[in-house]
């Protein structure tokens, strides 16, 4: 996908592993201080792919922990020796295969939490303003990653659908509700990046999403 920039950002997306993961790399146009979403998988292709975009990476960050969504954490937080930020609802999935649902495929761990994600946190990255939104249901520790213009969704948001909600620990009524008080209430014209799959926009999701017709 090419990136899509603003005045004070790029958003840049590759996806890793076998479940097509996206991983995002925000990037602050400036000072090229960077932040690392949901490396999933495949380090070292990560960690060239961050030098390709000359990323001063600060700080490694999961939309959730599930196994497709933290399978490098490690390598990139040892390579780059960066912090890790995760809501504090999911922390035990990040060291347990089981909860972060790996263990019937490719057991998957990571690193523990350096620190925790907030609910409307802004985050200190000394970048553009970069808000947390707690977006519980497809897992309960879902959050997106809100700047000027952009979300990046996790699995809470597809183009032309929502995030899974028959796993331990999901909720169709609270993914619903998340994404009407947090997403829908954007601007139509917000990019939406999700963890997997294309890119799209708020606008375009009202219009098309079969699964936005919340009753």
């Amino acid at each position: 996908m090419n990136p899509t920039s603003t005045e004070k950002v790029e958003i840049h997306q590759t996806t890793v592993g076998p479940l097509e993961s996206n991983c995002s790399l925000v990037v602050a146009s400036s000072n090229r201080h960077a932040l690392l979403i949901d490396p999933g998988a495949d380090a070292d292709r990560v960690f060239e792919w961050c030098a390709l975009h000359r990323a001063q990476v600060k700080m490694i960050l999961n939309t959730h922990c599930h196994g497709d969504h933290i399978g490098a954490n490690g390598p990139l937080k040892e390579r780059f020796g960066v912090p890790l930020g995760v809501h504090p609802n999911e922390a035990e999935f990040l060291t347990d295969p089981v909860q972060n649902l790996s263990a019937y495929f490719e057991p998957v761990t990571s690193p523990p939490a350096d620190f925790f994600l907030e609910p409307d946190q802004k985050l200190d990255w000394d970048g553009p303003p970069v808000e947390v939104l707690f977006t519980p249901g497809h897992s309960p520790g879902s959050v997106c990653f809100h700047g000027e213009g952009w979300v990046v969704s996790g699995d809470v948001l597809f183009r032309g659908g929502i995030g899974r909600t028959d796993f331990p620990g999901s909720s169709l009524q609270l993914l619903q509700r998340s994404i009407r008080e947090k997403l829908l209430v954007l601007d139509p014209e917000t990019v939406v990046y999700p963890g997997h799959g294309p890119a799209t926009t708020i606008g375009f999701e009202l219009k098309n999403n079969p699964f936005l017709h919340l009753g």
